[in-house]
């Protein structure tokens, strides 16, 4: 399988694979697919040929058991494919790169634009200062974007911005994609709905197409590892909106389904694959795929992977990627605890970039107005919920609201309670099967239901417009999947409102931390919350004494 991705302005591994305008392969892949000098066929619809031409090898279908897990909080556990999850990636072989026939590929892909080259260092500073962004890493480091114009993006993609009322780079792109197509490993923390999956997509297309193209046989040339199905298939959703044009595919990889159709287009030959531990190691054994023209490796949601305890699986995966490769992990938070595994996982220190940081304290994105109720008690709490729910629904007939419960049998009480009171609402969490976790999570896209109530599966990733509100029903277990929870809203620069029920009787562990997060995007820490955190620093000082 020879394919050639044609994005122009990017630097190639090798001169025998320089891109241009125009489509080039093989002579046996142009003898194919000939065709006139003004037959008007753009690059994309060789490629789409391309791929028709090449996709006669035998497809053999996949055996084993499906893989089936979700987002745990600390009480809930996740489950996977049938065999234990210890035994993930037990079956694959230790790789010796030294013997190993790697394809030569090219990490700095960073042409420096002629605007970049002349704007003055001192312009690059005030541009930080005033979107905060702190970058701590050895020099050099490359001087932000400003315009879409200054990464020399494919024709197609500066349309899809346009259409997407896209004007500029966020703030995490405009200093991400440099460092990236530099070729540098990197941890890339920023709000939620700041932009970082295009953080990422962008520069892994341009990579992509820097490279030699597949060949029969071959892996992908960039993995992309997320914790969640629901993340995945965003993700894929993404990458496939920005690379498909220019022939770039990419493969969903997660547990929940028929392996069969995953493995089919891992076998067909894809550039991306997107996935989450499990299920990719479950196919790494089977022999669906390998890893070995892995280039170019993402980790979204990094910090959440290594807390919830995927660090196994992930540095099995790992080993069947060459040591040589590119490293980038992006999140909205990031925590001191997993800052030296992820150094394990990259080829250098990792440039640590970090937008609206305040002095290392966790932050939310500021365009969400958060909102906190205390009471005393659990059933406090539920007839609070009614009664703020009654005066939403006065004031907004159909407000697009996401509820955060504990567990998922509370879940499913609260969606039943709300439906009982005429409400239009469903469930989602991870005992419900993936094409019902599909279906609901299309209806709310399409507005046939106002309320999702859901479990920490939904907290992060997920990107569903024009979200009105968040609910925290039940508290978070920690200060970061408050802020990713809360992160649904928002988004895009768009504004949001966060509303947490607090019970004296079993929320005071967190009460401090949110009244923290409140502070540092300046807005008024409600009184009663203030009120309660002292109360319960108080006590717990008495606590200590009465010990001494």
């Amino acid at each position: 399988m020879l394919r050639v991705i044609t994005f122009p302005g990017v630097r190639c591994a090798t001169s025998a694979y320089r891109l241009s305008s125009t489509f080039r392969g093989s002579e046996n892949h142009r003898n194919r697919h000939s065709h006139s000098a003004n037959s008007g066929r753009s690059a994309f619809d060789e490629r789409k040929n391309a791929r028709s031409t090449h996709n006669d090898r035998a497809v053999a279908p996949s055996k084993g058991s499906s893989e089936t897990f979700e987002t745990r909080r600390f009480n809930d556990h996740r489950n996977d494919s049938n065999r234990g999850e210890a035994n993930l990636g037990s079956k694959l072989s230790t790789i010796n790169w030294q013997t190993e026939d790697l394809v030569p590929f090219k990490k700095d892909i960073h042409v420096e634009h002629p605007e970049l080259k002349a704007m003055p260092n001192d312009t690059c500073r005030k541009f930080l200062q005033s979107s905060n962004i702190t970058i701590k890493g050895m020099a050099p480091i490359p001087k932000p974007m400003l315009k879409f114009e200054h990464a020399q993006l494919p024709d197609y993609i500066m349309r899809l911005f346009g259409n997407q009322g896209f004007d500029k780079p966020t703030a995490i792109q405009s200093i991400g994609w440099p460092i990236a197509m530099s070729g540098r490993d990197g941890v890339f923390i920023a709000n939620t709905g700041s932009g970082k999956s295009l953080g990422f997509i962008v520069p892994m297309l341009l990579h992509i197409a820097a490279q030699p193209p597949l060949r029969t046989g071959d892996g992908p040339i960039a993995l992309v590892l997320a914790p969640t199905r629901e993340l995945v298939m965003q993700i894929s959703k993404e990458a496939s909106t920005f690379g498909r044009p220019g022939g770039v595919l990419n493969a969903a990889i997660y547990g929940g389904v028929s392996r069969n159709g995953q493995a089919n287009s891992l076998r067909q030959g894809v550039e991306i694959c997107i996935a989450t531990p499990g299920r990719l190691l479950d196919l790494l054994e089977s022999g669906t795929t390998n890893l070995k023209r892995v280039t170019y490796l993402v980790l979204d949601e990094a910090d959440r992977m290594l807390d919830m305890g995927f660090e196994p699986q992930i540095r099995k995966i790992c080993s069947q990627i060459r040591p040589d490769k590119q490293t980038t992990m992006y999140s909205a938070s990031w925590s001191k605890e997993v800052s030296g595994i992820a150094r394990d996982y990259c080829t250098e220190d990792p440039v640590l970039v970090t937008v609206g940081d305040n002095g290392g304290q966790l932050r939310a994105n500021p365009d969400i107005e958060q909102l906190v109720t205390v009471v005393d008690s659990e059933s406090d709490k539920r007839n609070a919920f009614k009664k703020w729910l009654e005066e939403i629904f006065t004031q907004n007939k159909h407000p697009r609201m996401i509820v955060f419960t504990d567990t998922k049998r509370g879940a499913d009480n609260l969606c039943r309670e709300l439906t009982y009171n005429q409400y239009t609402a469903l469930s989602i969490h991870g005992d419900k099967q993936q094409r019902e976790r599909d279906q609901i999570l299309r209806d709310f896209r399409n507005g046939e239901i106002d309320i999702l109530v859901a479990t920490d599966v939904a907290a992060r990733g997920l990107d569903i417009p024009n979200i009105d509100y968040v609910v925290n029903f039940d508290a978070p277990n920690n200060p970061e999947s408050y802020v990713h929870r809360i992160g649904r809203c928002g988004r895009a620069g768009k504004k949001g409102v966060s509303m947490t029920f607090l019970a004296r009787e079993s929320d005071t562990s967190i009460m401090k931390d949110i009244a923290k997060i409140i502070e540092n995007v300046g807005q008024q820490i409600p009184q009663e919350l203030v009120e309660s955190s002292r109360s319960t620093a108080n006590n717990q000082l008495r606590q200590f004494m009465s010990r001494r």
